[in-house]
């Protein structure tokens, strides 16, 4: 990945943020690929690869809640650090990234339910 770009590059197997630490701040991955693990009380489980062009960390910005998920660098991968204010000022310049934001906060919302009805209906 080229140097002096925007971002900070994480080496393969570096998280980028932990499940359970306090969050105030959104990254977009802008080269490479990371993963979404969240630890459940049987080790680890995988919920999501995300690509160039994805984010993670949203809810983090709108309240300072801990990190629901650790994110980890899949390969080299290079991710952009967003505060509340940087997104703020860019939604201000283009409305378009505020809709885009929240389709995709609403589709993981519908995906998370329909992983939490999949299990119900195949509890015992």
């Amino acid at each position: 990945m080229g140097k002096g770009a925007l971002g900070k590059i994480y080496a393969d197997g570096k998280d980028i943020v932990r499940q359970g630490d306090v969050g105030d701040c959104m990254y977009v991955v802008q080269a490479g690929r990371v993963e979404v693990i969240q630890a459940t009380n049987m080790g680890e489980q995988h919920l999501a690869f995300l690509e160039t062009g994805d984010f993670f960390g949203e809810m983090a910005v709108f309240e300072k809640q801990t990190r629901s998920a650790t994110v980890r660098a899949s390969g080299e991968a290079r991710a952009l650090k967003v505060d509340k204010k940087t997104l703020l000022r860019r939604i201000k310049e283009d409305p378009l990234l505020a809709v885009n934001l929240l389709q995709t906060m609403s589709r993981r919302i519908r995906d998370l339910n329909a992983g939490y009805a999949l299990r119900e209906a195949n509890r015992p």
